[in-house]
């Protein structure tokens, strides 16, 4: 059995069409196809049902596909660690982040030490950043609730108030506090749901006895700022990220009853392998918020 047989298989698992398959792997159908069939011998049982000209992955074909992913992910993970080792790169750092605010200071940061890393930051849904997580698609992820996961890690950062931001001809301007049942008919702006602090929210304001009437939804923190300048609803802001936009939006209250607050954290895999530009930033971030 060879990896090219095996990098063939899945190409064609994937696509469950072998003329696509084969054009994606820039060989001739022909050759593709007695490829697979000499991997199927090898195997001892017909990986895909065929009807036609139709191709499908059957039981078998699924059980061994999981095997050959998970053998193309260790060798991925081995050539990462041996190139990390070598000094084959500068180091690549693949982020995500449920809250934005703190981060142009903490790269900056960072990257005034470690001026060679190269960060890829990701804002994604809960369920998708857990996803990459877990298949090694993402190092480290800044998260306003513990990943939850076999393999999974999450250290918490910080916690803090989160407040309730109004616009300036808000009949709550100049109040101190409130309590959240007062929002009950207020119109909220947020991310799309789905996102961490979003679920935390609306979880809240359910227990408070409501469903937020959120009306904008969007998948980026700025734009809920520019919504909200343009008085087009009210929102939730954890104190830092309040604090770093305070001169965008001046007027918010604390929340009394219930209490709210958010606790950040940082996740990743125990089963993919941190690179050393990884794994000097895991411990940056975690002496950061400690000083913040």
């Amino acid at each position: 059995m060879e990896l090219l047989q095996l990098q063939y298989f899945q190409t064609v698992a994937r696509l469950e069409h072998i003329t696509k398959a084969a054009e994606e792997l820039n060989i001739a159908q022909p050759s593709l196809s007695k490829t697979i069939a000499r991997l199927e011998k090898h195997v001892g049982v017909p990986l895909f049902d065929r009807q036609g000209r139709s191709i499908r992955l059957n039981p078998f074909g699924k059980v061994f596909l999981e095997r050959v992913e998970r053998v193309f992910s260790e060798l991925e993970e081995g050539k990462r660690e041996v190139r990390d080792m070598a000094g084959l790169n500068r180091g690549s750092i693949t982020l995500g982040a449920s809250l934005t605010s703190v981060l142009p200071e903490l790269l900056g940061a960072f990257l005034s030490l470690y001026p060679n890393v190269h960060f890829r930051q990701l804002l994604e849904p809960t369920a998708v950043m857990k996803r990459m997580l877990e298949d090694g698609e993402m190092d480290l992820c800044i998260t306003t609730a513990p990943v939850e996961g076999a393999d999974m890690e999450w250290a918490p950062l910080r916690t803090e108030q989160f407040y309730v931001v109004v616009p300036d001809n808000h009949r709550l301007v100049g109040r101190d506090s409130v309590s959240l049942i007062e929002l009950k008919d207020e119109t909220f702006i947020g991310l799309r749901s789905g996102y961490w602090f979003r679920s935390l929210t609306d979880s809240i304001c359910e227990r408070a006895g409501f469903t937020p009437n959120t009306m904008l939804e969007v998948d980026e923190p700025d734009a809920v700022v520019l919504l909200l300048r343009r008085r087009l609803g009210i929102m939730f802001a954890p104190e830092m990220a309040w604090k770093k936009r305070e001169h965008l939006m001046p007027h918010r209250l604390r929340i009394t009853d219930p209490d709210c607050t958010v606790t950040t954290g940082l996740a990743w895999s125990r089963r993919h392998y941190l690179s050393l530009a990884a794994q000097r930033f895991r411990q940056f971030v975690i002496e950061y918020f400690g000083n913040v």
